[in-house]
Parts: structure tokens; sequence; C-alpha cells
């Protein structure tokens, strides 16, 4: 549970953040015919595991191959090229191209090497912020209380070793997803379980941190997950796990959240979309009951399409709705982008004996 084993079995340890735990410039339209059958077409293939995608207002696309440390691009019409290569140990993790502005993150296995990246006219990466060493300094959620808070001590003693019965947030960073909207770049960052803000020379402040899921423990749930019977009933506070973020056409911050804990249904379908005010940090949940919500869209009328990923479909909220509805089934979508045209998707995004991740474009 605290430290979301789901995804490290699924093989996409990049989706997780920690060991414990102008406004919208970019893309101008979406899917306009709810009716029609969408058009799905590869753009590229054979990746091994692309989690991030991004479409700047010339028609420039980007994407990462997070498990091969890769950020691609390709202009219009162009043939994609590898624009950085990460390490091993800082592999290119997230992207975004929001208003033309590039940005980019690096991570690091430990959740202890975050840091925003753009690149300058000749191609060469410029490090803008070390996210890492901001949340040694700050962690957001060092206050906040994860775990059960009412378990009797005799109950505690019966928890499984692996499971803490309570824990506040530790210093850690994975830069996760970003979008820039007036010259800050937004930072979801899944490690430090919290949204930051980067300027354009690199300072670091925190919007918010988010608020735990808390998730009630049921008879099946306890029987999964090695929990004793006294805990049932009761709720675990989870790390907030912020996988995804655009600005809406309000100004305002939508995030993707998943439960840091089980995402094979046993404890419910406890993925989340989050609005955050990036002025003051406000945070209220605006869609619930979401299994591997991993990416989102914001288009300018408002509606949101949600990745996620292991039900295998992308999904639809239409303005100042809370109903989530299927839009497109396909494998394994990790990532979405609203485009002019359309959606800009990755799929397939898992390791797999020989690479199968594809970018592709979804025109209704």
């Amino acid at each position: 549970m605290r430290t979301r084993q789901m995804m490290a079995a699924a093989a996409a340890v990049a989706l997780v953040g920690s060991a414990a735990g102008t406004a919208f410039t970019g893309a101008t339209a979406a899917p306009a015919n709810d009716k029609a059958k969408p058009t799905v077409t590869p753009v590229a293939k054979k990746l091994v595991g692309p989690l991030s995608v991004a479409q700047a207002p010339d028609g420039t696309r980007y994407w990462t191959d997070n498990f091969a440390g890769q950020l691609w691009k390709q202009a219009p019409g162009g043939v994609p090229a590898i624009a950085y290569q990460g390490t091993k140990k800082a592999p290119a993790e997230a992207v975004s191209a929001d208003g033309g502005v590039l940005r980019f993150t690096t991570g690091s296995g430990n959740n202890k090497a975050g840091k925003l990246y753009t690149l300058d006219n000749a191609g060469a990466p410029v490090l803008i912020a070390d996210l890492y060493a901001y949340e040694k300094s700050a962690n957001p959620d060092r206050k906040t209380k994860y775990g059960f808070s009412t378990l009797k001590p005799s109950c505690v003693a019966q928890l499984p070793k692996q499971i803490p019965a309570t824990y506040k947030g530790v210093k850690e960073s994975h830069p996760y997803a970003t979008a820039t909207a007036n010259g800050i770049t937004y930072v979801a960052d899944a490690g430090a379980n919290a949204i930051f803000a980067v300027t354009a020379t690199g300072t670091v402040s925190t919007v918010a941190a988010l608020p735990p899921a808390k998730v009630k423990v049921t008879p099946s749930g306890a029987e999964a997950n090695g929990l004793p019977a006294c805990s049932i009933g009761h709720k675990y506070g989870f790390e907030a796990v912020p996988t995804d973020i655009e600005v809406g056409p309000d100004g305002n911050l939508y995030v993707t959240s998943l439960p840091g804990g089980p995402e094979d249904g046993s404890l419910g379908a406890n993925g989340r979309v989050l609005r955050v005010k990036p002025g003051g940090g406000k945070v209220k949940t605006l869609v619930r009951g979401l299994v591997s919500p991993t990416g989102i869209a914001v288009a300018t009328n408002g509606d949101m399409y949600v990745t996620q990923l292991f039900m295998g479909v992308i999904s639809k909220i239409k303005a100042g709705k809370s109903k989530v509805k299927p839009y497109l089934e396909l494998p394994l979508p990790a990532a979405v982008e609203v485009t002019p045209t359309g959606l800009l998707a990755t799929i397939k995004t898992l390791p797999a004996k020989k690479p199968k991740g594809q970018v592709v474009t979804i025109t209704p």
C-alpha cells in the first residue's frame, strides 16, 4: 500500500512516486461528434513505455518513452527523432509544450533526483529547477497523516509488517507531469504528493499538498491485502500520487490522482480528478471512482478526457459534470492531449518482451 506496489507489479515503476508514497494556449479543439466512431492512427510504434505526450501550437509533437529514458520530437510532417536521451539513473519522465513552451522532467528510481528542463535553440538540455532539492527543504506533505487513524493498538499489532499503521510524508520527488501557463510551469510531483509552481528563472514554490485518498477497508479488501478483521470498516489514508496536470480554460489546474495503494480493485476504484486553484492552492475533488487514471486533457469548452490505464479506456467528463462516460476503448492508454483535430494519446504503454508502445492520433 505505502510502496504503491500495484504499478511496480505491472512494470510501471515510472508511475509511482514514493517509497513510502495565456491559461490554455496549446490545444484549441476537442472531438466534436460523440456519435461518430473515432479514427485511431499510429504516429510512432515500437516504444518501450510512452507515458507522456504533448503537442505545441505549431503542431510539433513530443512524447517520452519513459522506460527507454527518451524524449522524442516530431515536427509537422517530419520524422520522429530523439530530442533528449536520458540516463538509466535519470530518464526522461514527462513533457509539455503549452503555448510552445517546452518543459520536460527527469526522475530516478529512488525518487531522489527530480529535475525540470527545457531545450535551447541548439537542442541542448537546459536545467530550470532541481525539484528534489526543493522537496528536501519544503516537503509539503510533511504534516499529512497517512494510514489508519482510528485503529486500537491491539489491531495495529496485527497489521502486516509492510503496511504501516500511520506515517507522514517523506522527502521524495518524482515529477510525473508538467503544464505551463502565464510563464509558470506547474509540476505534478508523484513523490512529493504535491503540485509545484516553477518560474521561468527556476524559483520553485508549493501550490498545494494534495489530500490523501481515504479508503474504507471492506471484508474482501482486508482478505486480499492480508489485513486483520479488526481493520474492516476503518479508513486508510493513501498518498495522493498526482499523475497528470492540465491548465483549464478557467485558469484552474486539473489533476489526475492515483491512491498510493492497490489498483487491482481489491479496495475499490479510488482514482480521482482534482481541481486545484493556482492562487491559494484550494483543492476540490471533482470525480471519484476511477481506476488507474494516469492522463488528463481539458478542452477549451471545459470537457475533460481521462485515461484509465488498467481499464483500457479513455473516458469523457462533460464540463461541469462528474459523470464519467467511456469515449474510446484502447489497450493500456496512459497519456492524452487535446489537439485542434482531436486527441493525441499513448497506448500499449507498459513494457513487454517486444516494445509495443504507440503514440496515436484520435480524430472524430
